[in-house]
């Protein structure tokens, strides 16, 4: 999936202060159930990092992590770090 603009690279840490409150739709990976449990599995598994695109409040940000958990509507990162499932574009293992 193709993205129409260049994400910015952001560090994990940076995460727990971006603004998730607008509830807005945002074009999603088709695969993308797929591609949250094939990154868990790396991250558990092999401690692989995987990129994430994901949305925030102001635009398109791109996070280069290991994903811990999955839950209903959050992924966990690596350092306890949560993203909205809703506001993921793409995971790119």
């Amino acid at each position: 999936m193709q993205t129409t603009s260049k994400p910015t690279l952001i560090e994990k840490e940076i995460i727990s202060s971006l603004s998730f409150c607008e509830d807005f739709k945002i074009q999603q990976h088709p695969m993308l159930s797929d591609q949250i449990k094939k990154a868990t599995k790396l991250g558990n598994s092999y401690r692989r990092k995987v990129t994430i695109l994901f949305k925030d409040d102001v635009g398109l940000k791109r996070v280069d992590t290991t994903i811990w958990a999955n839950g209903a509507k959050f992924i966990c990162l690596k350092g306890g770090v949560w993203i909205p499932i809703n506001r993921i574009v793409e995971i790119r293992a």
